[in-house]
């Protein structure tokens, strides 16, 4: 009995230290492509971020968003000039996690509980 409380101890203790890296500033400006998963079919985009703004490239449409940044991996974006009412709901983005050339984020109208997650890689 003990020695099984004592494996269940370490093994716990050896899960928790696992830390995700996030490297987020690393990702606030630059060019980039990304991929969203939405009930099996891919959306791909191109962007390009500044500190303060976002051009992004989807299906041929072209849109800008002002960029506040909550902290260095969460994110509101605000539409530029919208066109319907969807598009005057601000974004809220998180970056989980982060790799040297790309990093997995979630996504939600602020206010809303339903996420959408995808990846973003850095365009070359």
């Amino acid at each position: 009995m003990k020695l099984k409380f004592l494996y269940l101890i370490v093994l716990t203790s050896f899960f928790s230290c696992y830390n995700v890296e996030r490297n987020c500033t690393d990702f606030k400006t630059g060019q980039f492509y990304s991929e969203v998963k939405v009930a099996d079919k891919i959306y791909k985009s191109t962007f390009t971020r500044t500190e303060n703004l976002q051009i992004e490239s989807y299906d041929g449409k072209i849109d800008s968003s002002s960029v506040r940044w909550v902290n260095n991996c969460e994110v509101i974006y605000k539409t530029i000039n919208p066109k319907n009412m969807a598009e005057r709901k601000d974004v809220h983005l998180k970056i989980l996690t982060t790799t040297d050339s790309s990093y997995t984020f979630e996504y939600s109208y602020v206010g809303e509980t339903n996420k959408q997650k995808g990846i973003a890689y850095i365009k070359k």
